[in-house]
This record gives C-alpha cells, structure tokens and sequence, in this order.
C-alpha cells in the first residue's frame, strides 16, 4: 500500500508518495518561490515574431514568456483574426476546419494586447514560460477544458464498457462549448459525484473570467491549490493506506478539503507527532540524497548512469557485478528488464522531460529487444502519468524517448551551479592553472617599462605548488626581467582566482 507523507515548515512544504517504504514521487514547494504553472495571469503582449509563429508575453516575471501559434485556442484566433481584419457582414469567418498553416500569429495578435494566458510550462534554464490559452482546471474526477470542447479518456481506464460509460456521463454535464479529460480516478464513479467535480470546475471558469475582466496588465487572476492539497486530489484513491502530515493546521485544512470532496477518505489523514523528522522516520530524506547522484544501483548488482543536458539526458544501463546463472543473453536481458523499471522511477523522481536516450546493454537476439520494448513501454503507461513517446529498440540496443517536461528538474531544485567549474563538472588541474598564471606573470614582465619589484597573490594550492614543484621557474623568472617576485598565499582565494600587484 501507499504512503501520502507531507512535511509542512515555515520554510518549504515537501510531500512523498511511497510504496512499501521506497519514495515513487516527491515534490517541493519553497515559500519564497513562485509557482507558476497552471496559473491563469492577464498578460501582455510585447513582441511578435512572425517568422517562428510565437507571442512574448509580458506576466510580471524577469523574463517574458512564450506563447506559439499551436498553443492559442482556435475559437479565440478567429475571433482575434476577425476584429484585426474588421470583417464586415458580406465577409465569411475563417471557418473552423481551417489548419494552423493557415493562420498566423501576427493576425491573432499586436503588441500592446491583453489576453488571458495559463503558464503550462516552468521556465527553464534561459528559457521563459510556456504559455497557453488552451486552459485546463483539474479536479478530482476531470481535467475541465473551458474552451476545447473534446473529450478524452485516461489511458489507465482498460475497460471499454467503462469508458462508454464515463464518457456518455460527462458528455451530458459538461457545459456547452467545454471539454474535459477523465482521469483515471472517475473509474467506476457516479454521475452524482461526477456533476459535483464539474459544476465546481464550471464556477471557478466563471470566476477567472470575472477577474480578467476587472485585472490590471500582468495581474494573477487564479492558482492552484497549495502543493499539498494538489498532491492529496491528484494522488488519494483507494490504493493510498494513509495521508500523514506533521503539520496541525495542514492536517485539518486536508481533512476539511477531502471532506469535501472525497469524503469517504477523511479518516486515512493523520497526523504525525514525534520529535525526529517525518522524513528521517520513514527514511524519505537518504532516499532523497541518492537521487543527485548520477550512479544509481539495481538489485541485480549492475547499475544506471544518469547524465542530464539543457538539450537531453542519457541513461547507461551496466552490468556491474551481476554474472547470471544462465546464458550471457539471459543475463543481459534480466539486468535490461530490471534497469527499465528503475528507469520508469528514476524519471519520475528527477523530473526528467524533453529527448533522452537509454543505451540498454546489446542483445542479439531481436524477440528480447522487442520484449524489453514492451516492458519499459507498459511499465511508462501504469506508472508514469506524464505523456510520452518511446521508439523501438535499435540494434545498437539505444531507445529514444521524449518525456513532457513539467517545472524544474529535481538537480535544478536542490542544486546550483557550481561557481568554480560552471556546470561543467570538472575545473582545471592545479598544474594547469599554474601554468596559466605563470604564461600571465611572464606577459606582465615583459610588458613592464621599468623595473620594479611583482607581488603575486595565490591561493593556497596553487601557493603550494608554485613553491615547492616549480620555484626554479620563478627563479628563472626574476634572472631573466631582473626583478624580485613575491608569493603570497590567501585563504579567501579559488584555484583560479590570482592578483599580479607591482611593488
């Protein structure tokens, strides 16, 4: 059975979904962070580039964000299309079938516009926010479609009598011109409580449209939950034993909000009371810390390699220590069934999106490639909720993926870049850059126009070697410009920071 674990401090909420102990989600709200994702703002528009099809829009963050032509509704484009062009009676609308080809930006909008954007996508790395007005307001049952009258089902509802079911239900509450997605959690649910999930979504669409019409440019109009509520509406089913939190008010905000809208649920919310930290108790945060390390070991004894880039991430699947009783084939194929389980989680928990590659170990044989394939794709379908596209294994043994990226990664979360070797994960060896401040010491000199006394300032490593493997050079230094060169070795210094002072 599954765990909900919430811990709530002055400082950052974290919540955990574990399964028999092992953290399968974790998730992070810092309170001096904004979140922005699902926010519904009224943005402006600053700049058009017709020749990529994307709208800046100014939301009141340090960098403008995006909004391409896939991403803008289609009633809302020819809506904008017709008061540009100011069509009069005579003229006939763009009419609905028309492709996106055929429509472009520039007429849709003009800087200075307002417009009612959703953030879908976190801004990452350089980039800024992705935009929408393809709007969605999750519930506990639907995903509400305000404007996309189309009507999906979870890939996670197997029956098909079911599905009909569902979809007959919703079709007749949904209100006109709306879609919606039915999530896996509608499954086997009543109409009555269905109605409920969508007249709720329904109110809040009335509302947001209220408050755009009476917000100033870049203003809020409406935010999801606060983290832990959205994890205990997307996550709290049948298959979750308790939600704990060590947190009092979060506790009853939480009881009152399943109350409300999963009643039946309200006593598995607990509250936790003892002095050591939630997470220790569980033994949540170890888990936590392995994750930023790129070595991440499988039962079998062979391991992963997980290596992320702003452009993609590479997975390596290795044997390690595992040898197998049987065949060498067996043996490789045991070890890739077991590394695309733990693939499936560790992209979950690192928020990994956008193109990866997985270099599985080769196997000879096409029926277990083809066997592995099906495996990591069913295991991505039952365990993963994010979209994703996974191409078959190569004979090279690489599978292609991509992953919907969703917020920041979870290195980007804890972690910065390191000022020293910026990102690269590597600096310079102490003798490189010893060489590097000695080829700058000899310009200084010769480049000198009288001949006076050097104080070079170091740090303590580079001190170190300069003084004990390379004083002949500072020897021959001063024999050649005829000057006294002083080291002096500080603290405060990095490797690669120095000072080249005349005396």
């Amino acid at each position: 059975m599954k765990k909900i674990l919430i811990d709530k401090n002055p400082w950052q909420t974290r919540v955990a979904i574990v399964e028999n102990n092992k953290l399968e989600n974790i998730y992070f709200e810092a309170y001096d962070e904004e979140p922005l994702e699902r926010t519904f703002i009224k943005g402006v528009i600053t700049a058009i580039l017709p020749g990529i099809q994307t709208a800046f829009v100014d939301i009141g963050q340090e960098r403008a964000g995006f909004l391409h032509i896939s991403e803008i509704d289609r009633e809302l484009a020819i809506k904008k299309i017709a008061e540009v062009t100011q069509l009069d009676d005579q003229e006939e609308l763009p009419k609905k079938t028309a492709t996106r080809k055929q429509m472009s930006v520039e007429k849709i909008f003009k800087e200075g516009d307002s417009a009612l954007i959703q953030v879908s996508k976190e801004p990452v790395y350089e980039k800024g926010a992705k935009l929408t007005t393809c709007f969605t307001l999750p519930g506990r049952f639907i995903v509400l479609m305000p404007n996309i009258p189309r009507l999906g089902v979870s890939k996670k509802i197997d029956d098909r009598n079911e599905r009909y079911r569902l979809k007959d239900i919703v079709r007749k509450l949904l209100p006109e011109g709306m879609g919606a997605i039915i999530r896996t959690t509608a499954d086997g649910r009543t109409e009555k409580e269905l109605a409920k999930d969508i007249n709720f979504l329904s109110s809040s669409w009335n509302t947001i449209q209220q408050n755009y019409a009476k917000a100033k440019p870049t203003e809020k109009i409406h935010e999801d939950l606060e983290l832990s509520l959205q994890i205990v509406r997307d996550h709290l089913d049948t298959d979750i034993e308790e939600v704990v939190t060590n947190n009092k008010e979060n506790q009853q905000a939480i009881y009152k909000f399943v109350k409300l809208v999963a009643p039946e649920f309200r006593n598995r919310i607990k509250y936790y009371d003892k002095p050591k930290n939630i997470f220790e108790y569980y033994g949540i945060e170890q888990q936590i810390e392995s994750l930023l390390n790129k070595k991440v070991p499988l039962k079998s004894g062979g391991s992963l390699i997980v290596e992320t880039t702003e452009a993609m991430s590479v997975i390596d699947v290795n044997t390690g220590k595992f040898v197998g009783k049987k065949s060498l084939e067996d043996t490789i194929l045991k070890t890739n069934l077991e590394a695309a389980e733990e693939i499936v989680r560790q992209l979950r928990l690192r928020n990994i999106g956008g193109l990866i590659v997985i270099d599985f170990i080769d196997m000879a044989e096409t029926s277990n490639r083809h066997r592995l394939f099906n495996y990591f794709e069913k295991t991505l379908k039952e365990k993963d909720k994010y979209q994703s596209v996974v191409l078959k294994v190569s004979e090279f043994g690489l599978l292609q993926m991509t992953r919907k990226r969703t917020g920041k990664t979870l290195i980007q979360k804890l972690t910065q870049t390191c000022p020293l070797c910026k990102g690269y994960g590597f600096i310079k060896s102490v003798a490189s850059e010893s060489y590097a401040i000695l080829r700058k010491l000899k310009e200084t000199l010769i480049g000198k126009k009288t001949q006076r006394d050097i104080a070079l300032t170091l740090s303590p490593r580079i001190f170190d070697y300069l003084t004990t493997i390379q004083f002949n050079a500072i020897l021959q230094l001063e024999k050649d410009h005829n000057c006294k060169i002083t080291l002096v070795s500080n603290d405060f210094y990095q490797v690669n920071q120095y000072k080249i002072e005349k005396l």
